[in-house]
Formats: structure tokens, C-alpha cells, sequence
């Protein structure tokens, strides 16, 4: 009885692109029948506390797929640093973690080859993005080359910013905002835009 009981439930979670395990609790499926439910072949772990149902159709381009799907794992999570720089071809780093900005406040998440970066003003410049059925929070280009300067290495940054007031047509940068960002953060990029400039 009590297994047909989370046989139902579970049915909500089957065509669930990404869902934590504290869903699935809230739903009333506790964390034993989770395990359960992998070997079956219902859902799949994707990593700890983080599942995704096995009929879930998320089209996204392998090239960003784990970083979806881990985006999608962590609430309030928003992608930023060098995996917004390199969604945004800002960038020659790789990718070799995962780069999830979540808010101050909150406690980090502990996620495999992920680096969770607390932060303030999570709000400012945080825009949406869609990789195949998946929709995302990310930092538009502009915050993220300002924190860029933030959090990373000086010559990442640097790098960054140069490929940003390259780019052209409906890419071309938007200095006033850039600038805007940089007072709100409190980050002086003005004499590395003059050097890139002139």
C-alpha cells in the first residue's frame, strides 16, 4: 500500500527535467525511495540531492547540458564568471567547473565540479536564457565582465573586457551600462576601458 502510494507520486517527477531531493520530500517521497526508484530506472541521479526524471525531454546542445542541468539543480542558482564568460565567447578559458552565483544569504550547496559563489546584488544584471527547454538565470555580459574584476585574475579580466568592446552588431557593448554596473559594485574599470580604447 505504502508503495503504490509513492508509485503515484513519483509520477509527477517522470517527466522532470531536474528536480532535488527536498522536492521530492516536499512532495512526500522521503530520500530512501529515491534510491528506489533509480534502480527502477524511474528517475536518474544526476549528482547528490539532484534528479531528473528518465522520460524528461531537455533538449539542450551537448556542449551545455551538464552546466544546465546543475544550473537547474540549485535554487536562486545563476550562472556566472567563467561559465558565463564562456557562454558568451568572453573568454579562452575552459570550463573546468561549474560557476553558480546564489545569493548571500543562502547556504552554499555542495555540488560536484561546481564552484557556488555567494554574492550580493544578485539581482543586477541577472537575465534569462533558454538552452533548449531549459530556462536559465544568468548575469548579462556586462555584469559579468565587471565581476570579472571581482572574483577573478586581473588578466582574465582584462581578456574579458577586451573581447567585450570588440564584439559588434547586435552584440555591441553597452558602455553606459558597463559603467553603471562597475559604480553599483564598486569596481574601477574605467582606466582599463581608456587603456583598451585609445
Amino acid at each position: 500500500m505504502t508503495r503504490s502510494k509513492y508509485d503515484a507520486i513519483i509520477q509527477v517527477f517522470i517527466e522532470t527535467p531536474v528536480f532535488t531531493a527536498a522536492e521530492a520530500q516536499a512532495a512526500g517521497i522521503p530520500s530512501r525511495m529515491l534510491s528506489h526508484f533509480c534502480k527502477k530506472g524511474v528517475i536518474e541521479r544526476v549528482t547528490r540531492g539532484v534528479y531528473r526524471g528518465s522520460q524528461a525531454k531537455i533538449e539542450i546542445d551537448f556542449q551545455w547540458e551538464d552546466l544546465a542541468l546543475m544550473a537547474m539543480g540549485i535554487p536562486n542558482g545563476v550562472i556566472c564568471l567563467i561559465s558565463a564568460l564562456c557562454y558568451y565567447g568572453l573568454t579562452d578559458q575552459i570550463m573546468r567547473q561549474f560557476w553558480i552565483a546564489i545569493p548571500h544569504a543562502s547556504k552554499s550547496p555542495q555540488r560536484p565540479k561546481t564552484r557556488i559563489i555567494r554574492m550580493r546584488n544578485i539581482e543586477l544584471g541577472q537575465t534569462e536564457i533558454q538552452l533548449g527547454t531549459a530556462h536559465l538565470k544568468i548575469f548579462d555580459k556586462e555584469r559579468t565582465v565587471v565581476d570579472s574584476f571581482r572574483y577573478l585574475s586581473k588578466e582574465i579580466a582584462i581578456k574579458a573586457l577586451q573581447a567585450y568592446l570588440r564584439q559588434t552588431g547586435s552584440a555591441k557593448p553597452n558602455l553606459n551600462k558597463l559603467l553603471k554596473y562597475a559604480k553599483k559594485l564598486r569596481v574601477n574599470i574605467n582606466p582599463f576601458i581608456m587603456a583598451l580604447t585609445t
